[in-house]
Formats: C-alpha cells, structure tokens, sequence
C-alpha cells in the first residue's frame, strides 16, 4: 500500500495520458476534466458484501419486473401500489416502448446503483441508474495501473479480481442478443463518457460505432465493417439518451441517432442496452416506491433501504416536509449528476418561504429527504490524508440467463471539505474498491 501512495501522482500522470477524463456541458460548452484518482482505497469486508450484493439482485430484479409490467399489463397500477400520476407523467415513460418486449425479456441490463454508507454501517440506496449508468471503466484501469505500480499489494492481499468486467459485459449482451454480432454505439468523442465506451470496446472485443456506421434496412440493424461489409446487429450498447436514438421515433433532429433502430427494436431484430423506456423506472418519483416493488413482485422484505424520503404529492409526507425543511434536502426529479440537489440548511427564512410555495405548486416535481450524515473516506491531499464524504456506484449486469452483481464498484469522493456531493461533473475524484474475499 505505501508504495501506491508513493506512486500516486505517476498513476495519475498515466491516467491522464490514456485519456481518463470526464467531459461535461456547461454553459453551451463542452469542459473535459481529469478524474482524480485517489490511491487509498475503499475495503468492504466479504460478510458485508455478500449481504450488500444480494440486496442489489433483489433490487435489479424487482426493477425489471416493474419495467416489464409498466410496458405491459400495468398490474402494479391497477392494484393501487403506484399511482398512475408517478408512471404516465414521468418524462421517462415512452409511449411507443409500450407493448414492447425486448430480446431475452431484459429491460435494464446494467444497472448502476448508488449507494451510501452511514455512520452505523447501514448502506441506503439513493439512486437507481437504469438508463446509459457510465463509471466502470475507471476503476477497471485503476487497478491495472496500480497492479504495475505495487504488484506485491495485490499478491499478499485477498481481494476480489475485479477484472471480469468487460467479460461479464459481453457473456450478458451475447445472452439476449437477436441474431448479429454485438456493438457498442458512442455518440463519438465529445461524449462525457467517450474513454469509457472505447475502453469497454477494446476489452470485450465488440465493434465501437457512430451512428454513421450503423444503418436499418428491412427492420434489421447492420453495422457497416470495412472488410466484411454489412453485418446484422444482434445486441448494441447504446451509449446515448432515448430521445437522440431514433430521429425517426423520437427527436428529429437528432444528429447522432439511427433512422429505424425503434422498428428493428420493436420487431425484436436487435437487444438495445439498455432498452428505451428505462428512465421511468429510475425516475426519483418512482425510487419512493422501489421498496414496495420489492415486496410487490419479489414477495420478499427489501434487504437494502432507501433514504429517507418523503413524497409531497401525500398530504401527510407534504405536512411534515413544509414544517421540517431546514433540515431536509431537496432533489428535483427531472435533474441527475447533482444538479438540482438543494439542503434547507442553506437557505435563510426568504428561501425557505419560497421553497415551501414551489414545493405546494409542483408537489409531483420534488422529493424531499432526511439528511443521511454517511461516512468519509481518507484521500491523500498531498502527504496528508483526510476525510471526504463518498459514496458507491455499484454495477448489476442482468441477462437471459441471470443476474450478477461486478465485485467491485466507483467509489466517488467530494474534493471538498464538508460537502455531501461527490458526483463526477460536480468536481469529484474516484477510488478502488476493494471487495475482500475472506
């Protein structure tokens, strides 16, 4: 371990020579960033993981089932369980995925939760990442540079490999594939995430694509390859947000989407990863609800807990949250990568005030939540370590034939003392995390 510490600015140095950045869209331009790479890694004991990634199945499960009921019978509406204004307003249901059943029966093939660790050791779940969920690669190629780095680390310690990752990507997309090869579509180099999509290209062998080089002819998706010309698509890892994919279907003025790919989808020619639609399932309206989905699907006690979270669309949840706000935090459901985060902490009596008549206005906009104190990591800041909040992005790959829990994850860590947000576009770091094995 000393000599990663020792060894942490080379590392970086190496990680920004192979690209490992994060880009990000502010103010109409694109920023690209280095993604800091801390050397002290996060350690989950083996016990706590196995706990820890039966919850996440059980929770990946219980969201596919939602999925395929909403774009189905809807049965978790007609009992009562979710209300029909949390499903059908949110921007996430797509009309024209209704009915649709994709390859294998598989909605959210990977599935990024995000989890936080409290003071007493409980894990909480805050978010369910269901739709283009981004962040595997970086410890992937962490732990390969710090294996070069202190390889006696990694011989005299028993830690999970994590190295199975881009194999467990292709054995799942191979699993629900329609008949073709199996590609990964990025929407090219501009993209926030574009090391990642050709770093998981390299690794599991599969083709990286723009939409230049993808095309529908008679309800089939080919990929133009150079040597072999046009070759049908079984599976592709679409790298890009619903309303890009089909100009055709969705927005038309989409640039980087495929003409046709929603009719070779709905013709069950090609397995989108993940499939359109999913953002109604990882809406932060619907989180409220996971747990019961849980029970409602599964039959089983949630083995993982959601925060603490209040929904105002109920009067009662509205009543305590208008007379406890100061202390809560609020997320706009419509925002993700910290964005739309506000703590009543902050706020003096003026934006409280105005706070609560927003809230009152568009009760089905917000959830509101208790403040989880979770706990801080040490990070090297220069030679010295100290504490910074961080949170777990935890990987649930789902196929035909299961569903699997990588042992590892994205440890993200705030770069600023105090702070509760760690997100990467909000100027956070990364870290290992070591899955020990006994």
């Amino acid at each position: 371990m000393d000599s990663l510490t020792r060894n942490c600015a080379s590392i970086n140095e190496l990680l920004a020579r192979y690209g490992v950045k994060f880009g990000i869209y502010k103010n109409g331009s694109f920023h690209e960033q280095l993604f800091p790479f801390d050397p002290l890694p996060r350690v989950i004991e083996a016990g706590e993981w196995a706990e820890l990634s039966a919850g996440l199945a059980q929770r990946v499960t219980a969201l596919n089932r939602f999925l395929a009921d909403i774009y189905g019978p809807k049965n978790i509406v007609k009992d009562g369980v979710v209300p029909p204004d949390f499903v059908f307003s949110s921007s996430g249901f797509l009309k024209p995925c209704d009915g649709v059943v994709p390859p294998g029966g598989v909605y959210a093939h990977i599935a990024g939760i995000d989890l936080v660790q409290a003071k007493d050791k409980s894990w909480y779940v805050l978010e369910d990442n269901l739709r283009i969920p981004s962040g595997a690669s970086y410890p992937l190629i962490a732990r390969e540079l710090c294996r070069r780095a202190s390889p006696q680390t990694f011989r005299n310690t028993a830690i999970l490999e994590n190295r199975g990752y881009p194999e467990m990507l292709a054995h799942m997309m191979k699993s629900v594939a329609a008949d073709g090869i199996c590609v990964i579509m990025t929407p090219g180099r501009y993209n926030a995430a574009f090391f990642e999509h050709s770093y998981l290209s390299e690794k599991t062998g599969f083709a990286l694509a723009t939409n230049e080089d993808l095309f529908v002819d008679g309800d089939t998706l080919y990929f133009r390859d150079c040597a072999k010309g046009a070759v049908k698509v079984g599976a592709i890892y679409r790298r890009i947000s619903d309303e890009y994919l089909d100009p055709l279907t969705f927005l038309p003025e989409s640039l980087i989407g495929v003409p046709g790919i929603m009719d070779a989808y709905r013709a069950g020619n090609v397995a989108i990863i993940n499939a359109p639609g999913n953002g109604v399932a990882d809406d932060k309206g619907i989180y409220y609800f996971v747990p019961k989905m849980v029970e409602y699907y599964l039959g089983e006690k949630p083995i993982l807990k959601n925060a603490p979270t209040y929904l105002p669309y109920y009067e009662e949840d509205r009543e305590y949250v208008l007379a406890n706000l100061e202390k809560l935090v609020i997320k706009d459901v419509a925002e993700a990568g910290g964005y739309g985060v506000v703590f009543g902490r902050d706020m003096d009596e003026e934006t409280l005030a105005q706070w609560r008549e927003r809230i009152i206005a568009e009760s089905r906009r917000f959830i509101v939540q208790e403040v989880i104190d979770f706990i801080d990591l040490p990070i090297l800041e220069g030679t010295e370590s100290v504490p910074r909040k961080a949170d777990l992005r935890a990987f649930v790959l789902s196929g035909a034939d299961g569903v699997a829990v990588w042992p590892s994850g994205l440890t993200r860590f705030s770069r600023i003392p105090d702070s509760f947000v760690v997100n990467s576009s909000q100027g956070g770091g990364f870290k290992d995390t070591w899955v020990m094995a006994s």
